[in-house]
């Protein structure tokens, strides 16, 4: 005899390993909110498993695997005052994965969670996690990915000694793996070593690296990111227009799909640049984004 919670059981983890996966590339295509409203009826169904006791191994990756995902998604969808939900998600999720003894998932986890960390305004807590996610990887996309976040955590520390080691690393292993992911790409390299260096107190070296192009991003999110970034050098080379027009790029495209957390970036730099019309301008796109998801 096949008990009825049996099934449904199994058909939950052959469904909710697709739905988690599904979320992710929907994610890497700027759908991010989509990948929310995918993997939300998920995780309340494991969550509601878990309460009752009722966790077999199998249910245990999922629950990790699904809480990982959410964290990043509602990294990538939520305001600045809103993202520490997205690590406190992710951190769940790292701590199932070192119950579970599996290193790859265990580095994985410790990676986003470390990243979403950054995000919410911890880059200490972030480097540490950072790190010891690089001492577990083996593969180089993983160790690429911890170290792309590794030099942005340092950057926002102000830690040149630390970025430059990080980033000599990851250029040397993108040199080797170029095209084979979001953080395998010249573009993403370039982005990442503009805001390090601003970051780290080297304005003319960002400056000079701002007129290079390299290549084109592989998802929506990194255009928008790059354009923020772009235009906050752009700035401090008082390069006003040009400045303006990456900002202008980057708010029409963040308000297309839903990112609040780059249109505040916008906000910021170009109040204190005294751009005001548009700061205007983003502060009403950050509106009408916040009156989208509260609607949903």
């Amino acid at each position: 005899m096949t008990d009825v919670d049996d099934i449904e059981y199994r058909a939950m983890l052959q469904f909710g390993d697709s739905t988690v996966r599904l979320a992710e590339i929907a994610r890497q295509a700027g759908h991010a909110v989509e990948a929310v409203n995918e993997l939300w009826p998920l995780v309340a169904r494991l969550e509601a498993r878990a309460s009752e006791g009722r966790m077999e191994r199998d249910s245990l990756i999922l629950l990790a695997q699904a809480r990982v995902a959410l964290g990043v998604s509602l990294g990538t969808v939520l305001p600045e005052e809103r993202l520490s939900a997205a690590a406190r998600w992710t951190g769940q999720a790292v701590k199932i994965a070192a119950y579970l003894d599996d290193s790859h998932f265990y580095a994985h986890t410790l990676r986003m969670h470390g990243n979403e960390l950054r995000k919410a305004g911890h880059p200490g807590a972030a480097v540490a996690r950072l790190d010891h996610s690089l001492q577990l990887s083996s593969d180089p996309a993983d160790q690429g990915g911890s170290l792309a976040f590794l030099c942005r955590a340092a950057g926002e520390l102000g830690d040149a000694d630390r970025f430059d080691t990080a980033l000599s690393a990851y250029r040397g292993l993108l040199d080797r793996n170029t095209g084979s992911g979001l953080l395998f790409q010249p573009f993403t390299l370039r982005e990442i070593e503009l805001r390090g260096l601003m970051g780290t107190g080297r304005v003319p070296d960002a400056c000079r690296l701002v007129s290079r192009q390299a290549g084109t991003p592989a998802a929506p999110q990194w255009f928008i990111i790059e354009r923020v970034t772009t235009g906050e050098v752009l700035i401090a080379s008082q390069e006003i227009v040009s400045a303006a027009q990456a900002f202008t790029d980057a708010i029409e495209s963040a308000e297309r799909h839903r990112l609040p957390h780059q249109i505040q970036r916008v906000i910021r730099a170009t109040t204190a640049a005294g751009m005001l019309s548009l700061a205007d301008e983003a502060g009403a796109a950050l509106h009408r984004i916040r009156a989208m998801l509260a609607a949903r």
